[in-house]
């Protein structure tokens, strides 16, 4: 199993009584132990909730896959069941930007869950690689491709123009979800050298999964202040 240095778990009872008791609660945190292993020291944080699985309005799991994206961990459940009933919870849970992985099942990812429309769409963006590599291998050969008139530049300028806009959302998503953090050290008036090292020590790394800078925490807090 090919673990990733960080896992938030998410755990969910059906009823108030479930919740109090700790039947089934206690049941999925050890499902979740057993799968992390010698990794249980990597679960940062865990979320409860007390709902029903057909309601995709769950405060908790929208927590969950908040810290998740902070914190570039793996959302890690128990029971395939016990996170969702709808194929298409779990469509939006893919779009979430949120690796999750299901202890039961744990082949199971945002790639297969909700088979044919997720394994369609993996199929596509395989069939864009081989395309690529294969003009690629074309180009290398010395065949001509494409051509370089008008019609071939503004297909390029859109291309370019949809991958900054995806940048830019998911950017911004980032953003909101940093936003109560910086704008609580601000209230304190830590120095953006001081907001880096608390970042750090939060375990809570850059978007590209380094450590904080100051200007990496100036260029962030310019995005918030934008939102």
């Amino acid at each position: 199993m090919q673990t990733p240095s960080r896992f938030i778990a998410y755990y969910r009872v059906s009823t108030k009584r479930q919740g109090e008791s700790g039947l089934g609660l206690e049941a999925q945190q050890a499902a979740v132990e057993q799968y992390l292993g010698g990794f249980s020291s990597n679960l940062i944080k865990s979320f409860t909730e007390t709902e029903s699985g057909r309601r995709d309005d769950r405060p908790q799991l929208q927590a969950a896959l908040e810290a998740c994206r902070i914190h570039q961990a793996k959302l890690v459940i128990a029971k395939l069941d016990r996170l969702a009933r709808s194929a298409s919870f779990l469509l939006n849970l893919r779009d979430a930007g949120v690796d999750f992985v299901c202890c039961d099942m744990p082949d199971a990812n945002r790639l297969t869950v909700g088979i044919l429309a997720m394994v369609a769409e993996d199929e596509a963006e395989r069939i864009s690689q081989r395309t690529t590599a294969a003009l690629k291998a074309a180009k290398a050969r010395g065949k001509k491709l494409g051509t370089s008139g008008p019609k071939n530049l503004r297909n390029r300028a859109l291309g370019s123009l949809r991958g900054n806009k995806v940048k830019s959302r998911k950017a911004d998503r980032r953003a909101e979800d940093l936003a109560p953090t910086i704008r609580s050290m601000d209230e304190e008036g830590l120095s953006l050298r001081k907001m880096a090292d608390r970042l750090n020590a939060m375990q809570v790394p850059t978007a590209r999964g380094g450590e904080w800078a100051p200007v990496q925490v100036k260029r962030l807090r310019d995005r918030i202040e934008q939102l």
